[in-house]
């Protein structure tokens, strides 16, 4: 996945400042490291970065199925 992140950042022209802040991070490492596999992406990221990109959620994934697991388990959650 951190390839996809970085390729779609890259090709929309966004920068990994830009995209720590919209996730709140205080500082640029924030997202850098997202994208540099030292953390983990959540979910709720997932669906903010998905946003600025202009793509769904899925289309983050690459050849895993990342968010399908957590996405049941939330929705089974919500439904309780």
């Amino acid at each position: 996945m951190r390839k996809k992140l970085r390729k779609l950042r890259m090709e929309r022209g966004i920068s990994q400042t830009f995209l720590s802040k919209e996730l709140g991070y205080s500082y640029p490492s924030g997202y850098s490291n997202i994208e540099a596999g030292r953390n983990k992406l959540g979910y709720d990221q997932a669906v903010i970065i998905a946003k600025i990109f202009g793509v769904d959620v899925s289309d983050l994934e690459e050849d895993q199925p990342f968010f399908e697991k957590n996405l049941h388990e939330m929705c089974n959650k919500k439904l309780a």
